[in-house]
């Protein structure tokens, strides 16, 4: 008898790891089927082709690590994918949530959402900073919530914004500086004008040269920190084209992409009572 409580005892522990093993991973396939069955509605109601770029951390696996992201190269390879496969006669529609990340990989996604010949259009539900700022400008249409931002594009070498780097060797002068630094500073500079340049090429179509040259501009000689918020209202005062009809399925959508769960939540809220009919 104590040897089959015993087997009992090794076969429900052996079952409740097996279920803290496979649990969060059932939990991920749901989520991700969820998140198709949203994508595919949203993209039969605008008869479009929805790409979705939403970095957010997620936990994972048996210990619930929360995995950090920002735009990569592997990002931009399944974004060029994606793009290359759709249907050159229907629009895109993009959706964005991103810190930024690396200029090469914001670079080639921006090139291939402009190339696209029907309509493209970027979508922000919360923010596209750095990179996502390029990529939603290469866009025929910017569509924000109200309250979303983007960001200044200027590039980041390391810790420090290039536009930074170049001016405190300008400050100090070039005779008090170390060779490292001169050379960080050329670096810089040449960044800022790879960066630049090709902001003025994806914007001169639909905003001019010199309104493109202007604004090229202003996104990248450092005027504003790299993490500085540029709303709707700033961004129409710079005179860029944005919109605010974000569609209520994009909401959805980011609720299926939720932040690792914490021990207690930092926000809550309780949605208003609504009167159930035949109730008073």
């Amino acid at each position: 008898m104590d040897a089959l409580s015993g087997f009992a005892g090794s076969i429900l522990w052996w079952l409740f790891f097996f279920y803290l093993l496979m649990a969060p991973q059932l939990q991920f396939r749901a989520l991700q089927a969820s998140r198709a069955k949203l994508l595919r509605a949203l993209s039969r109601k605008r008869n479009s082709t929805v790409i979705t770029m939403i970095h957010r951390q997620e936990s994972i696996g048996l210990f619930g690590i929360p995995v950090y992201k920002f735009i990569s190269v592997e990002d931009s390879e399944d974004v060029l994918r994606a793009i290359r496969m759709a249907p050159k006669d229907k629009p895109i529609d993009l959706i964005i949530h991103t810190p930024g990340g690396l200029v090469l990989a914001a670079t080639q996604i921006a090139k291939a959402l402009r190339d696209h010949p029907a309509e493209t259009r970027v979508i922000v539900p919360h923010y596209a900073m750095s990179g996502g700022t390029l990529i939603a400008l290469a866009a025929d249409r910017i569509i924000m919530d109200p309250h979303a931002v983007l960001g200044p594009v200027d590039p980041q070498l390391g810790q420090y914004p290039a536009p930074s780097i170049v001016r405190a060797v300008e400050k100090k002068g070039v005779e008090k500086v170390d060779d490292q630094t001169l050379i960080l500073a050329d670096v810089a500079e040449k960044a800022i004008k790879q960066v630049r340049d090709f902001l003025f090429d994806i914007l001169k179509d639909k905003y001019g040269e010199e309104k493109a040259a202007e604004l090229a501009e202003m996104l990248t000689e450092g005027r504003w920190t790299h993490d500085y918020p540029i709303t709707v209202e700033h961004a129409r005062e710079l005179g860029l084209h944005v919109e605010t009809d974000v569609p209520e399925e994009v909401y959805a959508l980011m609720e299926l992409y939720k932040q690792p769960m914490k021990q207690r939540g930092t926000v809550e809220f309780m949605p208003y009572p609504v009167k159930q009919e035949g109730r008073r």
